[in-house]
């Protein structure tokens, strides 16, 4: 099975092409934090390219930005291919089958795509807190 779940920063603006067949593709990278810190104390940083198709690619496009903190699952794919020196290299990509915007509409870097982000319910309005009375008895 290859399965991978990631939570993280775009380290990049997503980009957004299309193949010779007309299907959209959307790269981005995604800068991850270890569980742990290393020996200087210091948290260590992994960076994942990630590939999302079709819709998921334009969607990703519509609603992200550098910065913004996502949560991809999808597996894993490498790549071998040869650079400009003729070296055989490898590549691995997180190929997306769903990514979900965790940085709220009103956080951090959001303002540049917060006019296009749904933002209301059915109504047509935002819903309304209500106070909540956490001082009576529980029921159980």
């Amino acid at each position: 099975m290859n399965k991978v779940f990631l939570i993280g920063n775009l380290t990049r603006d997503p980009e957004l092409t299309e193949t010779s067949g007309g299907i959209k593709i959307c790269r981005f990278a995604i800068a991850v934090n270890r569980n742990y810190s290393g020996g200087d104390g210091e948290r260590k940083t992994d960076f994942f390219n990630c590939v999302a198709w079709r819709n998921l690619a334009e969607t990703v496009a519509r609603y992200t930005r550098k910065g913004i903190k996502v949560a991809v699952s999808g597996s894993i794919e490498l790549r071998n291919y040869e650079d400009a020196q003729g070296v055989k290299r490898t590549a691995v990509d997180i190929v997306a089958q769903d990514v979900e915007f965790l940085t709220p509409k009103n956080g951090a870097n959001s303002d540049d795509f917060a006019d296009s982000a749904p933002s209301t319910n059915s109504r047509g309005s935002k819903p309304q807190l209500q106070p909540f009375d956490d001082d009576s008895d529980i029921p159980f």
